[in-house]
């Protein structure tokens, strides 16, 4: 699997995925503007990948501070926080790694600034083994959804690229080939910006998983010829009663899913799960720049001066949901019961 962010020598190393499936290309940032402007412009991307590099580019920041004392660091630090806080509005999982960072060197205020410093890095390198981690648990939970033989649509990439490493989607269907079952993906390429035929379609094919490649349109098509059994996406927010936003189509493919009777599952850590917004109307969803419709790569497909909409996200109800696949267990409906049991820890609940 790819090494999709780390942290190498006080500077935080992404491969660049812009570049793919051309050039396996790398970007040392050794700065924590390096480090923002790539999540911005999606050289690294996926929640848990953005909230992990967020956190080792919040550490390179807080290197880079010259200050004698805790009250002179923290609010350079905190405007560092900002910045990176800037980047993208709808990934959850930067936030929540942003207030992790600020929670850690406040615990630590007492302490001379370079251990404030120390306590950041191991922190952030934290974070990063944490989701490898999860995203591994979450692949045994999940695996146990998937039957051999299964054909498996997915939507965007939910990979190792999309987080620190292994995946969460894909992360599923990686553990259910290493419990020796066999599975062909389907994968979307969702357009604008052709994650799943420039990403996922290209980390399934390194890996030796059968894809298949299909364009946006085709999925209700081969649902009807019963030609797709299942189908799991990840997420970059859900909020307390279970709604989804994940990348746009994907709302639309859970809607073809129950039209079908087809599963519709969603992989994601609890720290994708936003508990203080209590449906996905209160989500924001990042509106991004027209370029991205009307190009491909640098060549126009579109005529000049058109107006353009592109949102990069879009919600799920709840309803259409049948199972959250976590770190902790397979959380089925009533959602909203499942999520505040798994967050305040208890066991989700086993299905009859």
């Amino acid at each position: 699997m790819v090494a999709t962010v780390e942290y190498i020598n006080g500077s935080v190393r992404l491969i660049d995925q812009r570049r793919l499936p051309n050039d396996e290309v790398y970007l040392d940032c050794h700065d924590y503007q390096a480090v923002a402007e790539a999540i911005r412009t999606l050289a690294v991307r996926g929640a848990p990948a953005i909230g992990v590099a967020a956190a080792l580019g919040l550490a390179v920041g807080a290197r880079a501070i010259e200050a004698k004392n805790f009250e002179v660091f923290w609010p350079r630090f905190s405007e560092i926080c900002a910045i990176m806080a800037a980047t993208r509005p709808t990934a959850v999982n930067l936030f929540w790694a942003i207030e992790r960072m600020k929670a850690c060197a406040q615990a630590q205020r007492q302490q001379a600034v370079a251990d404030v410093k120390r306590a950041l890095e191991h922190e952030a390198q934290r974070i990063l083994d944490e989701d490898v981690a999860n995203n591994r648990r979450m692949g045994l939970h999940g695996q146990t959804l998937i039957a051999d033989q299964a054909r498996i649509l997915t939507h965007c990439n939910a990979g190792a690229l999309a987080t620190a490493g292994y995946g969460t989607a894909l992360g599923v269907i990686r553990a259910a080939v290493e419990q020796g079952k066999q599975v062909q993906v389907i994968a979307d390429e969702t357009r604008p910006v052709l994650q799943g035929a420039r990403l996922t379609a290209w980390e399934l094919h390194k890996d030796g998983i059968p894809v298949t490649l299909i364009a946006d349109n085709m999925a209700a098509s081969l649902m009807q010829r019963g030609l797709i059994d299942l189908v799991i996406v990840g997420a970059d927010r859900i909020a307390a009663n279970g709604d989804v936003a994940n990348k746009i189509g994907t709302y639309g493919v859970a809607v073809l899913a129950q039209a079908h009777g087809i599963p519709f599952y969603v992989a994601a850590p609890l720290s994708t799960i936003d508990a203080s917004l209590p449906s996905g109307e209160h989500i924001p969803i990042e509106e991004r720049q027209p370029e991205e419709v009307t190009h491909v790569a640098e060549r126009r497909i579109a005529p000049e001066g058109i107006t353009v909409l592109n949102p990069a996200f879009d919600v799920t109800p709840h309803v259409y949901v049948h199972a959250i696949i976590t770190e902790v267990g397979v959380l089925r409906p009533p959602l909203d019961q499942s999520i505040a049991q798994a967050l305040r820890g208890m066991a989700p609940p086993i299905a009859v």
